[in-house]
């Protein structure tokens, strides 16, 4: 980062893999999982059956390579969790609770060895949520601090009532919540320009939030610590209509909750991922500056290459960066800064 202040920095929002995993088709006996093709060293293709999805290299499993990048770049500690098409909640439910416990045991190895530098969120097969809720007690009991779930659950948005019932266990174990875009609406009639991930994950991301709010989720569970990717989509942007149409047709907006939606605004967290000063600065005044946390989607190409640098150079105080570099994310997940460094 650009801060020489000294101050502590976590990234929220980076993404890791095993090296190697099982083949899942075989596995399962049915096609749809992503498997890794490892074609040359230090880089291998992502790959769904035989169709190509994305090309990583060795940042994505590797921790020593993650360490020395992190110090690079001047990054504390990284919030570790998997990358969202390995969710697989089209999948069988006891198949993907399955390969939750594959990716899960990883991430809980991998920060286990580097406790000081890396924390844990593991994940669910949220289309069964008595498997969710067994495994949320799993990821607790190895030392994951939260869980990352997506922005629906196939047909169901994340005000239904089996995911309320998740949300509920997460308040009662204490365990965070990161929620990240997946499996993204219209993708089928916008194939061309990238635009499922330009223009769907960030209208994604606001259909979780908006369902949250008017669900009366927030109401709720109001110790349920919630953060959202990509600097909440286009949820800030749009929060004066979302306020606009609650006020004018309360007969459609407000059937489960008669509350404001401007009254949630510091009752979640969103991460920094924006790619813009003058979008950072307004989410900041929007959500507050104790509701906005440092998350680079570390190490993917739409990431913010220099994570926490738009926080550095966006103008803000001393005291303000802080919150927004370390404060904040300690805050989401339940800890102070010497949990990790009684760790080592």
């Amino acid at each position: 980062m650009r801060d020489h202040s000294g101050s502590f920095s976590i990234d929220i929002h980076t993404h890791i893999l095993p090296k190697t995993w099982p083949d899942l088709r075989e596995r399962y006996g049915y096609a749809g999982f992503i498997r890794l093709e490892h074609h040359k060293p230090c880089a291998a293709r992502m790959m769904m059956d035989d169709k190509f999805f994305r090309e990583v290299q060795d940042n994505c499993w590797d921790p020593e390579v993650r360490k020395k990048e992190c110090d690079q770049l001047h990054v504390d500690l990284q919030v570790l969790s998997t990358v969202p098409v390995m969710f697989s909640y089209w999948a069988k439910p006891e198949h993907t609770h399955d390969l939750s416990r594959i990716l899960n045991d990883h991430i809980a190895s991998v920060i286990h060895k580097y406790p000081q530098r890396f924390a844990g969120l593991g994940t669910l097969p949220m289309q069964d949520s008595d498997l969710a809720i067994s495994e949320l007690e799993r990821c607790k009991d190895l030392g994951l601090l939260g869980v990352q779930i997506g922005t629906h659950v196939n047909d169901l948005n994340l005000d239904a009532p089996a995911i309320f019932s998740v949300l509920e266990a997460a308040q009662e174990l204490n365990q965070c919540i990161f929620i990240h875009p997946w499996d993204m609406m219209g993708s089928k009639e916008m194939p061309k320009y990238w635009l499922p991930w330009l223009v769907g994950m960030p209208a994604e991301t606001s259909r979780a939030i908006v369902s949250m709010i008017f669900g009366g989720v927030f109401e709720r569970l109001p110790k349920l610590r919630v953060a959202f990717a990509h600097g909440g989509g286009s949820f800030p942007a749009t929060i004066g209509r979302i306020e606009h149409g609650f006020t004018v047709r309360p007969d459609l907006c407000a059937v489960d909750n008669n509350v404001n939606p401007r009254e949630y605004l510091n009752k979640f967290y969103l991460d920094s991922l924006v790619h813009d000063k003058t979008m950072l600065k307004y989410i900041v005044s929007l959500m507050g500056d104790e509701n906005i946390i440092l998350g680079s989607d570390y190490p993917f190409p739409l990431g913010e290459a220099e994570p926490g640098k738009l926080i550095n150079e966006a103008g803000f105080s001393k005291r303000t960066r802080e919150k927004l570099l370390s404060g904040n994310a300690l805050r989401w997940l339940g800890v102070d800064k010497d949990y990790f460094r009684k760790k080592g």
